[in-house]
C-alpha cells in the first residue's frame, strides 16, 4: 500500500498545522493528561474505562486516543517498547500541550514478596534504558513528579489495589539487559550477579521505559509518574500476565485526582501541591 508523502522541514518533521510525524496528532488532539502504555492494543483497553474517547491518531506504534473522564481531558498515547520510541511519543505529545505523564506498564519484580498481579508505582528508577544519555549526563537522576507518585498511591488506595512504591531499573533490553538469556543461551558474565544485585539495593523492578520519561519530563519541566501491573517475579521465577486493568484504573483516577490538586492550586495561587492545600483546613496565608 502507498504511504502519503510527508514534507517538511528535515530539524523538527512536523507539518505547518504542527502535526507530529510519529504520533500524527497535533494540538487540540491531546489533553494535559496523557497515559502512556507501551502496547497499541491496550490504549482503547484504557480509554473504555473513560466516559467518552475517539482515536485521535495512529502511526506506527503509536496509537493515541483522547476523551474525558469525570470531567476531566484525558488522553492515552502508546509507547512502543523502550526508550528510542518513547522519546517520540514524548517530544511530540509535549509539543502539542501534554504536560503531565504517567506511564501504564508492565515489569518483572526483584523483591519476593511481589507477586503476579500486584502493582508497582515506581518513585525513580536506574538510567539503563540508554536513550536518556543522548539528553543529559548519567549523574542526572531520573525521578517522578511527587505529585504524580502521590496521586497515583492515593488512587491504588481508592480502588484497595496490593501496590508498592519503589525504584525501577529502566532496561534497554528485555534480554540480555535483564539478565535473560539471549538466543541459544548467550549471556555476558556481567550478568551474572546482577538480579542479586539490584535485590540487595532495593530496587523493586525491571521495566524498560520509566527512566526515559522521568528524564525528559524533569529536562522539560513537566510532570511525570509511573504505575506498572507485574507480569514476573524475577526470584521466584514466576511469570502471569495480569494486573494491567487494575493498572489502568488506577492510573485514570489518578489523572482525576491531580486534576483537582491543579485547580486547587490555581485558586489558591501556589505552584506547588502540599497536603494542607486541598484538606477541609485551608493553608496558612501568605
Amino acid at each position: 500500500m502507498a504511504q502519503k508523502t510527508w514534507k517538511s522541514k528535515a530539524l523538527r518533521p512536523e507539518t505547518g498545522a504542527g502535526m507530529q510525524y510519529h504520533i500524527r496528532c497535533k494540538r487540540g488532539d491531546v489533553a494535559r493528561y496523557v497515559l502512556l502504555p507501551g502496547d497499541p492494543e491496550r490504549v482503547p483497553l484504557i480509554a473504555a474505562l473513560w466516559d467518552r474517547s475517539r482515536k485521535a491518531g495512529s502511526h506506527r506504534e503509536h496509537v493515541t486516543y483522547t476523551g474525558a473522564f469525570r470531567g476531566i481531558g484525558i488522553s492515552a498515547c502508546s509507547t512502543g517498547v523502550g526508550g528510542p520510541s518513547t522519546v517520540c511519543a514524548v517530544e511530540e505529545l509535549a509539543a502539542i500541550g501534554a504536560d503531565t505523564f504517567i506511564r501504564v506498564g508492565t515489569c518483572a519484580a526483584l523483591q519476593k514478596e511481589i507477586r503476579c498481579g500486584d502493582l508497582i508505582i515506581h518513585s525513580g528508577a536506574l538510567r539503563r534504558d540508554g536513550s536518556s544519555l543522548d539528553y543529559v549526563d548519567l549523574s542526572y537522576p531520573a525521578l517522578a513528579s511527587y505529585e504524580v507518585t502521590l496521586a497515583l498511591i492515593e488512587a491504588a488506595e481508592r480502588v484497595k489495589a496490593r501496590y508498592y512504591v519503589g525504584i525501577s531499573a529502566s532496561t534497554a533490553s528485555f534480554y540480555a539487559g535483564q539478565a535473560r538469556p539471549g538466543f541459544r543461551g548467550y549471556l555476558q558474565s556481567f550478568t551474572d550477579n546482577m538480579i542479586a544485585d539490584l535485590e540487595r539495593a532495593n530496587v523493586a523492578s525491571f521495566e524498560q521505559e520509566a527512566a526515559t520519561i522521568f528524564v525528559l519530563s524533569s529536562l522539560y519541566g513537566l510532570r511525570a509518574g509511573s504505575v506498572c501491573a507485574v507480569f514476573a517475579n524475577r526470584l521466584t521465577n514466576v511469570f502471569e500476565t495480569k494486573g494491567v486493568e487494575l493498572c489502568a484504573k488506577v492510573a485514570t483516577q489518578a489523572v482525576e485526582i491531580l486534576a483537582g490538586w491543579d485547580r486547587a492550586k490555581k485558586e489558591r495561587r501556589r505552584k506547588w501541591w502540599f497536603p494542607s492545600l486541598t484538606s477541609t483546613r485551608p493553608p496558612a496565608p501568605r
